[in-house]
């Protein structure tokens, strides 16, 4: 629970009884390579750090299925709207990589909530920072196009290649794996 330490720890400082009472709420798991973490008409029960590893975000039901976003290690993902909700998923998470998550129930969340000060703080920023990212993507898809999107992408965060296959990268940015192949070949 180190890195889950050190990411609060970098927002705001924790006495170690508020620690103590947030970590005893969290969960190891740990999910293979492939595994669904998430299904699409699930209900998202839980708010996951990742500790390492890659999550994508999918529509599975589509002819050509949608990947729409990535999680990475040392932060927080899950179908974030399900959990907010309670509500069926419409879409599902998938283990990229083996991935190590610590994860919070809904119901452990709100009793954190409602039991701590630095919990609502906390919550606040992880909300805010799933919403910005949100909002960069939507922007992205609609300013710029594929090609800039690409170069976008790999200025912003270059290991995402190491990281996710490029048929997944194509549909995260909107184009087809044959589409990506041809703008890579342009800009090398």
């Amino acid at each position: 629970m180190g890195y889950l330490r050190e990411y609060y720890e970098r927002i705001v400082k924790l006495r170690e009884s508020e620690w103590d009472f947030i970590a005893a709420h969290f969960q190891k798991r740990v999910f293979d390579k492939k595994e669904i973490i998430t299904g699409k008409g699930d209900t998202e029960n839980y708010l996951s750090f990742i500790e390492s590893g890659t999550v994508r975000f999918y529509i599975p039901d589509m002819e050509n299925e949608l990947t729409f976003n990535f999680s990475f290690g040392k932060e927080f993902t899950c179908a974030y709207d399900s959990f907010l909700t309670q509500t069926p998923s419409e879409y599902a998470l998938q283990a990229l990589t083996e991935t190590i998550a610590w994860q919070i129930s809904y119901a452990d969340l709100q009793e954190v909530y409602s039991q701590t000060q630095v919990g609502n703080y906390l919550g606040r920023f992880a909300s805010e920072k799933l919403f910005l990212a949100k909002s960069r993507r939507e922007l992205s898809l609609l300013r710029y196009n594929a090609k800039e999107r690409y170069l976008r992408l790999f200025r912003e965060q270059p290991d995402i290649l190491k990281l996710v296959p490029l048929k997944y990268i194509a549909s995260y940015i909107g184009i087809t794996p044959q589409g990506l192949s041809r703008i890579r070949r342009q800009i090398s």
